[in-house]
């Protein structure tokens, strides 16, 4: 299905790399399927083609006609002009993917040619280590054959979720803001562990092995977190005294918290970019 496949990317940023590195290193794409752009920065196209061997071109060279899918990886601020710029150069049978924050498939679809195939997509920075949590949400055009191409590619950097356009805000929140509350914990780890004497990096992989065990046990058995945590909780013991300070302080709160205001975040950015007006 992938084999005669072409892609380009528009922007040539970490999120761009992430998913080029994932799906040459997985094998799922070879180097000269893929295309990348920007706008001026030739160094950086450059750099990508020696890192990985894919062709790097300015963006106004690049031949939309000989690609299938068109990844949007610059800043949200850019789209409408990016958009624009594709709307008369695409045939329907292609499709654009979109990882920008806040750009729906609807904003998108407003944009292009009636009938246009969009999908939005949202990996997160695991990708980089093909660990990811990505959504993709398909446009209302989109085929099943190209939501099934889009899947494959993403595996290449991790698990991937079809969900509906109104989920992406809390995904955002849960799986694209997620990954900054993990690495808060062990900052969090590291000082304490610090303070009473222990060596940082030592705190760091004892910290890091037991956050990536538990994620393994959350994934590789039924219980639920609730049921997990109270396997491992003895009354008057030292988890069930760690498990109250944690109550004591307000963490299940904050947590909660921390992803409705990432959510919400993600809502107000979303309405800023459908209040515009699709330029003439």
């Amino acid at each position: 299905m992938l084999t005669n496949l072409r892609i380009a990317f528009i922007g040539a940023g970490n999120m761009a790399e992430a998913i080029m590195s994932g799906v040459i290193n997985t094998a799922t794409l070879e180097p000269q399927q893929i295309i990348v752009t920007n706008r001026s920065n030739e160094q950086r196209l450059l750099d990508l083609h020696n890192k990985y061997g894919v062709q790097g071109m300015v963006q106004d060279r690049l031949p939309i006609e000989s690609v299938d899918i068109i990844v949007l990886a610059m800043k949200p601020k850019d789209a409408e002009k990016c958009l624009l710029s594709l709307k008369n150069r695409l045939r329907p049978e292609q499709v654009v993917m979109s990882v920008m924050a806040g750009i729906s498939t609807q904003f998108m679809e407003r944009h292009l040619q009636p009938g246009q195939q969009v999908i939005r997509i949202m990996p997160n920075t695991s990708s980089m280590i093909q660990e990811s949590a990505t959504a993709i949400s398909p446009g209302e055009n989109v085929t099943m054959k190209n939501v099934k191409i889009a899947k494959n590619l993403l595996k290449a950097i991790g698990k991937v979720y079809v969900i509906e356009e109104d989920e992406m805000d809390l995904f955002t929140g849960i799986a694209g803001s997620g990954p900054a509350y993990f690495y808060y914990l062990m900052e969090n780890i590291e000082k304490i562990a610090e303070e009473n004497g222990m060596d940082a990096v030592k705190a760091r992989e004892i910290g890091a092995q037991t956050l990536l065990g538990a994620a393994k046990m959350i994934l590789g058995r039924e219980e639920s977190p609730a049921q997990l945590r109270e396997n491992i909780t003895s009354k008057n013991g030292t988890t069930a005294c760690g498990l109250k300070a944690l109550s004591f302080h307000g963490a299940g709160e904050a947590i909660q918290a921390a992803v409705k205001e990432a959510m919400h975040r993600s809502e107000e950015i979303s309405h800023e970019f459908e209040n515009k007006t699709v330029s003439s």
